[in-house]
């Protein structure tokens, strides 16, 4: 992950990625609501859910935001639903997988910069005797 992103935006950009991600994750919920009673595909439905679940939990973002972009194109190409909220859902998706989760993201976590302290070398401290 430290290969794609090289930090994880902090600050009000990092806010920014993190309500982006929370956007586009309840807008595949709702998408996934309404395919569950008006589309029998139930692929298309169960990795759309997986995919908002990933994007709001930031993780796997990359992965997440292009299958949700893939899946969202495809609904909106072969009309189902509307056509213009898909692709704004499509674009969403791919913006997070090009600009990253942020740091407030499970992918932050794991995959982000460790902050190493280095003891300087000296004489060890023997363990207290009882």
């Amino acid at each position: 992950m430290q290969r794609l992103y090289s930090t994880f935006a902090r600050g009000w950009p990092g806010a920014g990625l993190f309500t982006l991600r929370l956007i586009a994750a309840i807008a595949a919920f709702h998408y996934v609501l309404n395919g569950l009673a008006s589309d029998p595909t139930l692929l298309r439905t169960v990795m759309e859910a997986l995919a908002g679940f990933l994007l709001g939990a930031g993780l796997w973002t990359p992965v997440a935001g292009g299958v949700l972009s893939i899946i969202a194109l495809w609904s909106g190409y072969s009309g189902m639903g509307d056509s213009w909220a898909q692709i704004l859902l499509a674009a969403t998706g791919a913006a997070l997988a090009m600009l990253g989760p942020g740091v407030w993201s499970i992918d932050s976590r794991l995959f982000g910069r460790k902050r190493l302290i280095h003891e300087p070398p000296g004489p060890r401290k023997s363990p207290p005797k009882e």
